[in-house]
């Protein structure tokens, strides 16, 4: 599909989508912050509270799945009315639900908060990614989508030692201090994006991709693309939901169940500079298939041998760069199918297909009451088998559009 041609020159243009790329991924670094707060707490909240591994896990969940699952439709709204207002008001919205967790008074108002927030992530992500790799602007949109990815990498590797050190130096109830960040960064976010609504009226634009043609891309490669994204999702939410607990149960303390996960994240945020380089590069579904194959005795050796040493500690950032490089090639292969609905194409697989992914980690908490956090950890990784096998479907590799270099 042919772009029509701008007369802005080529070098100005790329300058400029860099420019949006940075903007949405320091507003990036701020929101995911917040979505990192919980899985650290769990030991503590199932303490206070006196909850199960099934109950504790459910928190994550609904977290992870409000911050998921209304994102296609999010994204619907940003490529008709404009992407800057979510971009601003959902990291808002998330940082003051998710800050307010300390003042719950049970499991059902945490819920309810971490609900609220958790939406609020999901306004952004969509018009974020559709901000960063900007279809239009040809060549460069997996490099662009990294730069936007290190930044939510960067914040949720932040976020369990700014949870753990808040709660530990004030307690709970100091939670709410995590909030002022987020108030800091809005405004100069919003006046760094480009006017949503401007876009959406400019002449050279074509209308947005309307539901029936999404619903015809997802049924074919799109919902292969789906499938990789939530298979991919289900290990690290799994990872990053259980590490904590498994730590717990090990007798190591809550500052290590962090280290732990800080270490696993951190490890993303280069993993989507090294999975956005190479989408531009290599062939996509091959990189994919790769990616997801490693990724599988990565995660295995990590929760096996845990975090206390400095191996464990290497072993969860392989696990982290591996599992998050998958990210980059899936959202810029679901944009470049609807190049007319990228906000939507990246609610799917990035909401929708992280939703499917969190709601399968209630099924490990199950397996981790009956026979401990670890053995059912352990027990859920091989699922990334599938993935390899979604990556590697022909009909990936029957499409140009589809791989490293092509042209929209």
């Amino acid at each position: 599909m042919q772009v029509a041609a701008r007369p802005t020159p080529g070098p100005t243009r790329d300058r400029s989508a860099l420019r949006v790329a940075l903007v949405v991924s320091a507003a990036h670094v701020v929101n995911d912050m917040y979505a990192s707060f919980v899985p650290p707490l769990l030991p503590r909240i199932m303490g206070e509270l006196g909850l199960s591994i099934t109950l504790a896990a459910t928190l994550a969940v609904a977290f992870s799945v409000a911050a998921a699952l209304p994102q296609p439709l999010f994204g619907f709204l940003s490529d008709r009315y404009g992407r800057r207002g979510l971009a601003v008001i959902g990291p808002i919205i998330s940082g003051v639900f998710v800050s307010a967790i300390a003042w719950a008074t049970g499991f059902w108002s945490l819920l309810l908060l971490l609900i609220v927030g958790g939406i609020g992530s999901a306004a952004f992500h969509p018009s974020g990614a559709s901000y960063a790799v900007r279809v239009s602007e040809g060549k460069g949109g997996g490099a662009r989508y990294s730069v936007f990815a290190f930044g939510g990498s960067v914040g949720f590797a932040i976020g369990p030692v700014v949870a753990v050190w808040l709660a530990q130096s004030r307690g709970m109830d100091g939670l709410w201090v995590a909030a002022f960040p987020v108030f800091v960064v809005a405004p100069v976010i919003y006046l760094s994006l480009p006017s949503g609504r401007s876009e959406t009226r400019d002449a050279h634009r074509p209308p947005p991709a309307p539901p029936s043609e999404v619903l015809r891309h997802l049924k074919g490669p799109l919902g292969l693309i789906f499938g990789v994204s939530a298979v991919m999702a289900f290990v690290q939410r799994a990872f990053l939901t259980m590490e904590p607990i498994i730590v717990a149960e090990s007798g190591g303390s809550e500052t290590l169940g962090a280290i732990a996960l800080t270490a696993y994240l951190s490890a993303q945020a280069f993993g989507t500079v090294a999975g956005g380089l190479l989408a531009d590069r290599v062939d996509r579904r091959k990189l994919l298939a790769h990616l997801c194959f490693w990724a599988l005795p990565a995660h295995v050796f990590a929760v096996w041998i845990g975090p206390e040493g400095l191996i464990g500690l290497m072993a969860a950032g392989a696990a982290g760069f591996l599992g998050m490089a998958t990210l980059p090639p899936v959202v810029v292969m679901a944009q470049e199918m609807i190049p007319t609905g990228t906000a939507v194409s990246s609610g799917i697989v990035m909401g929708l297909a992280w939703a499917t992914g969190a709601i399968g980690v209630l099924g490990t908490g199950m397996l981790a009451d009956a026979m401990g956090a670890q053995a059912a950890t352990l027990l859920s990784f091989p699922v990334a088998l599938i993935a390899v096998g979604l990556a590697l479907h022909p009909s990936l590799a029957s499409d140009g559009a589809y791989t490293a270099g092509s042209h929209v």
